[in-house]
């Protein structure tokens, strides 16, 4: 950890490393999402300024198969997603079969087992400048769901202010947020796990409080990311340069 730590000491400033927990409970840190290079280096900042608690992050399964890459996933024991197909034929032909197991679950299992989880509800690398892709639903039932504490990670750029795009490579701004709670929504959507014979009427109240609750989330990571988070029916729109400017005490790892 202390050896993948090396390039983060020349690449990222951080700002609220205050917030992260080092007290062994687990949370459900939610990060946007905007090149593979961040990927690589936020999860080890995180977990070595965590003294070296696990975060295990949700990825494609694609990734464990890498050279070199794929035993560093293992060292996080990692929760694998299977929406995707690879590019590369040799690891499509390594798919594993019956993995269609609900990544909600999977997640809510590890937390309630004491180890935290760290996703990018966006879903994949979103390259533009000012404004966050519409979240995939399962942040909110996972947040819902596993009732623990929510810790907002933006991941902002440099020359995304200065240039207006983000870079494949460069300096890194970490912005930790407050951990953000969701008591009473939990309570709702949980006694609705309780309702056996409720049927659709009971999906779509989940499907709500989960919707209000990663908007919510959203909203947190466009003010710590420097992007914008639209409403549902913007996602996807074009929309000018984002001129907002953010106030803040930023340190060196």
């Amino acid at each position: 950890m202390r050896l993948l730590m090396i390039p983060n000491l020349f690449l990222i400033r951080a700002a609220g490393v205050e917030h992260l927990t080092t007290d062994g409970r687990p949370v459900l840190f939610v990060f946007n999402h905007n090149n593979a290079f961040e990927a690589l280096l936020v999860p080890v900042f995180l977990i070595y300024r965590r003294g070296g608690q696990l975060i295990s992050f949700v990825i494609d399964w694609m990734y464990g198969y890498l050279p070199f890459i794929g035993w560093l996933m293992q060292m996080i024991d990692p929760v694998y997603v299977y929406h995707k197909r690879s590019t590369l034929s040799f690891i499509q032909a390594r798919r594993p079969e019956g993995t269609h197991e609900n990544t909600v679950d999977r997640c809510c299992e590890k937390l309630h087992a004491g180890i935290s989880i760290g996703i990018f509800p966006e879903g994949t690398r979103n390259a533009h400048a000012h404004r966050l892709m519409k979240p995939k639903p399962g942040i909110g039932h996972i947040a819902l769901k596993s009732g623990v504490p929510v810790i907002p990670v933006g991941i902002d750029f440099p020359q995304r202010a200065t240039k207006g795009k983000i870079p494949r490579f460069g300096r890194i701004i970490v912005r930790i947020g407050r951990p953000m709670t969701f008591h009473e929504a939990s309570a709702h959507y949980q006694a609705t796990l309780l309702e056996s014979n409720g049927g659709n009427a009971v999906r779509k109240r989940q499907h709500e409080l989960a919707g209000a609750v990663s908007h919510e989330i959203m909203l947190r990571l466009a003010e710590l990311s420097g992007k914008r988070c639209l409403s549902d029916a913007s996602f996807g729109k074009t929309d000018g340069n984002d001129n907002s400017k953010q106030k803040e005490q930023l340190c060196p790892v």
